[in-house]
């Protein structure tokens, strides 16, 4: 008796589950890290392995972009040729996080793509990519000028994504606000 009740109640919930999760939106992430301090880093550069890459350098009291790439990410790609516009418009400083790639293809990617990067760390293990809570390249983390984590985008940027959800957010940064 009980069988013939919870078995269509449970498929009920399930479906209920899966439509639910249907008109959600995959880039829509929650972090528990916005708001809150960067965690701290120290990693070498792609492009200098004898100098180091930290959390000190992107406090420098302006708004600061980390994008998390690597090579072997088709995403990346597809947002690569934005990141150079902004970089060449000034926008904003971008640093770059190479995660769990390889250097030497790195560094041909940027000769052959473009470098928007002010400097790139190499996460070679994945550590730091880790206690900022990357899910998958690439995501876009907008730093206020002390380091704070003011907004968090997950998969490739697009020029309609930059000027709905970045620009705002670093204007009202610029202008004090947070």
């Amino acid at each position: 008796m009980w069988r013939f009740v919870l078995v269509p109640a449970a498929f009920i919930v399930l479906l209920g589950f899966f439509l639910v999760g249907l008109f959600r939106d995959p880039t829509l992430v929650p972090s528990p890290l916005i708001n809150q301090p960067a965690p701290a880093f120290e990693l070498p550069q792609l492009l200098e392995p004898e100098r180091t890459l930290g959390l000190a350098d992107l406090a420098t009291g302006e708004p600061v972009l980390l994008n998390v790439w690597a090579t072997w990410c088709v995403g990346c790609r597809q947002e690569h040729g934005l990141l150079v516009d902004l970089a060449r418009r000034g926008e904003i400083p971008i640093y770059g996080l190479n995660w769990k790639d390889d250097n030497e293809a790195a560094i041909h990617w940027l000769q052959r793509l473009g470098d928007p990067y002010v400097s790139t760390a190499v996460d070679a293990d994945g550590r730091v990519a880790i206690d900022w809570g990357v899910y998958g390249a690439p995501e876009t983390f907008l730093l206020d000028g002390q380091g704070i984590i003011r907004y968090k985008h997950i998969g490739p940027l697009t020029e309609d994504i930059w000027q709905r959800e970045f620009r705002p957010r670093i204007a009202a940064l610029q202008q004090g606000r947070s």
